[in-house]
C-alpha cells in the first residue's frame, strides 16, 4: 500500500504533461535536451555521409545541436523550468553528443591514428569530472563551471564541427582548423579537468573533521 501511494504522488499525469515528484518533465528545455540526444543515431550514419553534402549536414546538424545546450539552460533558469530529470539529461546528452562525434571521427579517418589520444583524454575527462560531480553533490558540495571549463566546450564544439565539414568551407581549411582547435580543447581539457579535482581536494581538506 505505501509502495502504491509513493508511485502515485511520485509520477502523476495532467492536463500540463507528465510530472514528476510535483515536476513538469515535459517542458521546452528538457525536449531540447531529448532533440539533442536525438542527434546521436543520426552521427552513427557517418561512414555512409562521408561525400561533401553529407558531410555538410553532420556539421550544420551537430552546431545545431550544440547551440541547444545553451538554448535550454538560458530557457530552463529564465522560465524557472529547471528539473531534476533536466539536470540528469543535460550533461548526459552534452556528453553522448561529444563522444559519438569524437568516435565517429576517428572511426572513419577524419581524425587520424596520431591524433587519437586527444579522443581518448577529452572523453575520459568528461567521465572523470561527471563521476566527481556526482561525489561532489552527494557531499553537498556544487561545483560550478569555470571559465576554462567553458572555453574548453566552445573550442570542442567549433573544432568537432570543423571536422565534421572536413572539406574546405568557407574559405577555410576546415580539417586542419579542426584539428588545430583539437588541440586547444585538449589542452583545455586537461586543465579545466585539473582544476576541478584540485578544487574539490582542497574544500574536502579544509571542511572540519
Amino acid at each position: 500500500m505505501a509502495e502504491a501511494a509513493y508511485s502515485a504522488a511520485a509520477t502523476t499525469v495532467d492536463s500540463r504533461g507528465l510530472m514528476i515528484r510535483g515536476e513538469q518533465v515535459w517542458n521546452l528545455p528538457n525536449t531540447l535536451t531529448l532533440l539533442r540526444i536525438a542527434v546521436v543515431p543520426v552521427l552513427l550514419a557517418m561512414p555512409f555521409l562521408l561525400d561533401e553534402e553529407g558531410s555538410s549536414f553532420l556539421a550544420w546538424l551537430y552546431i545545431a545541436a550544440a547551440i541547444t545546450d545553451i538554448v535550454d539552460g538560458w530557457l530552463a533558469r529564465r522560465g524557472q523550468q529547471v528539473t531534476e530529470v533536466g539536470k540528469l539529461l543535460d550533461p548526459l546528452a552534452d556528453k553522448m553528443l561529444v563522444a559519438t562525434s569524437l568516435i565517429m571521427l576517428v572511426a572513419v579517418g577524419r581524425i587520424e591514428t596520431w591524433a587519437a589520444w586527444m579522443v581518448v583524454v577529452i572523453v575520459g575527462r568528461e567521465l572523470a569530472v561527471t563521476g566527481l560531480r556526482s561525489i561532489a553533490s552527494a557531499g553537498g558540495q556544487v561545483m560550478a563551471a569555470s571559465w576554462h571549463g567553458k572555453a574548453k566546450t566552445l573550442s570542442q564544439n567549433v573544432a568537432i564541427g570543423a571536422l565534421l565539414f572536413h572539406y574546405p568551407t568557407l574559405g577555410l581549411p576546415a580539417h586542419e582548423v579542426g584539428l588545430s582547435l583539437l588541440a586547444v580543447a585538449t589542452l583545455l581539457t586537461m586543465w579545466s579537468g585539473y582544476s576541478y579535482f584540485a578544487s574539490f581536494f582542497r574544500d574536502l581538506m579544509q571542511q572540519p573533521s
